[in-house]
């Protein structure tokens, strides 16, 4: 059984001091495949550093985060565009617009992420992006750029049933994570309505780890427990949901 975390921030200080220990939980839950989203440049060289530590494992991506878009986006936007010059990445993000914490740079963040969708283009790369209080403002900016050569991931997917329908209707497969168990997350009321063809597994980690360790750090094994509660929702066996949530990811990663 071959499990595929399609969002983990595993470089984040808070895996400084068990990185490896994590790892290798991790693989021991039958995890094998990490894609490692990128946040800004600060973030670059910890990436690196991990996809040479465990290159049969580890597939990063490039972009810039919506809550990293402050004055200086424009330089971040051109480290951005060097590193998908320099080397293989396998999708641009985690990208999009988050309104949670602060709107003060909201034409700069759907500048910035129009603007990623389109590197994203040049460089036939998925997108993973990140919404945070913004559906409105996400689908406006899909919605602008659509066309078939947009495809990716609408990560940690918190969305109804309507959104979710638009976010596939855009080549989106939703990402789905330890919101999935959380008796307030709402998501699991309808999920078994979408085609598991359209759903990806993630952890979001250090984030929003999973019922029965909600509130703690969340790590990338848990994995596993967000696969076994869409076993319950979809009333699957635990290996198809792993069979075809995988293959769905590499149909987006192209790996």
């Amino acid at each position: 059984m071959i499990l595929t975390d399609t969002h983990t921030h595993l470089y984040s200080v808070e895996f400084d001091n068990d990185r490896e220990e994590a790892m290798q939980r991790a693989i021991d839950a039958g995890v094998s495949r990490f894609f490692i989203p990128s946040i800004d440049s600060s973030s670059t060289k910890k990436m690196y550093d991990l996809e040479k530590q465990y290159p049969s494992n580890v597939f990063l991506m490039m972009g810039l985060h919506p809550t990293y878009v402050k004055e200086n986006y424009l330089e971040e936007l051109a480290h951005v565009e060097n590193e998908l010059a320099l080397k293989k990445f396998y999708a641009v993000g985690e990208i999009g617009i988050d309104l949670y914490w602060d709107k003060t740079f909201l034409k700069e963040q759907q500048h910035a992420f129009q603007y990623q969708i389109q590197l994203a283009k040049k460089y036939k790369l998925a997108i993973n992006i990140h919404c945070r209080d913004a559906f409105g403002e996400v689908f406006e900016v899909l919605e602008g750029e659509k066309a078939d050569d947009l495809f990716g991931i609408f990560h940690c997917f918190t969305g109804d049933f309507n959104q979710a329908k638009r976010a596939i209707d855009l080549n989106m497969k939703l990402g789905i994570g330890g919101v999935a168990t959380f008796k307030n997350g709402k998501i699991d009321q309808f999920l078994n309505e979408i085609d598991l063809q359209h759903i990806v597994l993630e952890t979001d980690a250090p984030y929003l780890a999973p019922v029965p360790n909600r509130g703690k750090r969340n790590e990338s094994s848990y994995t596993l427990l967000v696969a076994q509660k869409l076993s319950e929702i979809y009333q699957l066996p635990l290996s198809e949901i792993a069979k075809v949530t995988t293959e769905n990811s590499k149909a987006i990663f192209g790996i």
